[in-house]
């Protein structure tokens, strides 16, 4: 199923940072998703560290399958 690219741009205007030139037709979804300054989608995982933290800014798909990978490495880079 399609969604024309007009309810799209109609069902975010809220968000205003949209036009109807910035949506093309495709499949139903909406995924949270990380992107890289030049506009590429980050598929895998992404972290930032502060001086008191590590932050997970993306955890696509595989997240739930590899939780302890992340909590050991979220670990690992505090220690």
């Amino acid at each position: 199923m399609t969604i024309p690219p007009g309810a799209v741009v109609r069902a975010i205007r809220k968000l205003k940072v949209i036009g109807p030139d910035d949506v093309e037709p495709g499949l139903v979804g909406v995924r949270a998703q990380a992107v890289a300054k030049d506009g590429a989608l980050l598929d895998d995982f992404a972290f930032a560290e502060t001086q008191h933290a590590v932050h997970v800014l993306n955890a696509p798909s595989p997240a739930a399958t590899a939780s302890l990978a992340i909590a050991r490495l979220v670990a690992d880079r505090l220690d």
